[in-house]
């Protein structure tokens, strides 16, 4: 039987800044738009319930999306579990495939993440009064059982890193901001939502989530292609697979600042911060070096593109405060 620490594992705590970073942008995109310029004491002068909610809508926002990343940390122990394409693995060990746990707990374990995640969901419905997040938030559920559970997982198909970029990147930034600006609508307080920022940040922020699937993905490409998991590496080879990893990081770093250029405030070259932390991956991961570093070797990436991926939402975030 599994301790309280092996599921603390099993929840695999090193991807939850994944979750936490698109919450991070959306709120930093839509929370300024209440305030004028620079000018944060305009917060006072909210209605006493918008000013309390905003930071609740938030919290909601955040319970959601820590909840599916674990509840689909655990799907995905489950279901490679009981396919047996853990069997053999390079990374952590895993609750199912080692026997540490009934493969029947790891799957309630799961269902149990996507129910916390359903309530905080239907907390941000009844603040928002946008029932039309509910279908969102069904579907948000299905996509993270769906990546190695059902019959047809799509994460064997070669689908993972479209539907983290779409789901982890686009849909939890511009969902969070989207609540945040529309519970000010709710109580009378009408701002425009920031679609161009939230969309940026979104962006950025699932390519970078992407580039993490993908760098643990080419990590397990030879026990992958051996069991028939044809992830987007497998199909890519190590050499495409490294270059698609490349050119999304170099993307998501870059792209902001096209927001400088376009009128908007300089405070967004800030993400130059995080072009450091990028490095060290990128170095690492170059399809064309003499020798590419494989398996374990690769599980530093991981850290790194992680750490990136902090690194950026704390520093466009900033901008999106400061530029407010």
């Amino acid at each position: 039987m599994a301790t309280a620490r092996e599921w603390v594992t099993g929840a695999r705590p090193r991807t939850l800044p994944m979750a936490i970073c698109p919450v991070l942008i959306g709120a930093a995109a839509a929370w300024p738009q209440y305030l004028g310029p620079l000018d944060f004491a305009t917060v006072d002068r909210l209605p006493p319930n918008v000013n309390a909610l905003i930071p609740v809508v938030a919290l909601l926002a955040l319970v959601v999306a820590l909840a599916l990343q674990v509840g689909v940390n655990y799907s995905n122990d489950y279901s490679d579990g009981v396919r047996g394409t853990d069997d053999v693995r390079v990374g952590p060990q895993r609750l199912t495939a080692s026997g540490l746990a009934a493969p029947k707990q790891v799957k309630y374990a799961a269902f149990g993440s996507f129910g916390v995640a359903g309530l905080a969901g239907l907390g941000m419905v009844l603040l928002t009064q946008a029932w039309w997040i509910l279908a969102v938030g069904v579907l948000c559920i299905l996509a993270a059982w769906w990546y190695t559970g059902g019959s047809r997982p799509y994460g064997y198909r070669g689908l993972g890193e479209v539907m983290v970029f779409v789901f982890f990147g686009l849909v939890a930034t511009l969902g969070t901001a989207f609540a945040i600006t529309e519970v000010g609508r709710v109580h009378g307080f009408v701002v425009e939502f920031p679609a161009a920022t939230a969309i940026i940040g979104g962006v950025s922020h699932g390519l970078i989530a992407s580039a993490l699937l993908m760098a643990n993905n080419v990590r397990d490409i030879p026990t992958d292609a051996e069991v028939g998991k044809n992830t987007l590496a497998v199909r890519f080879g190590q050499t495409g697979a490294r270059l698609a990893y490349c050119l999304m990081v170099a993307i998501s770093v870059a792209i902001p600042l096209g927001l400088s250029f376009t009128g908007y405030s300089p405070w967004f070259w800030l993400v130059v911060l995080a072009w450091p932390v990028a490095l060290p991956p990128l170095i690492t991961m170059w399809p064309w070096r003499k020798t590419m570093p494989q398996g374990v070797a690769l599980i530093p990436v991981l850290q790194q593109t992680g750490t990136l991926g902090l690194a950026f939402a704390a520093a466009y975030s900033a901008a999106l405060v400061l530029s407010a």
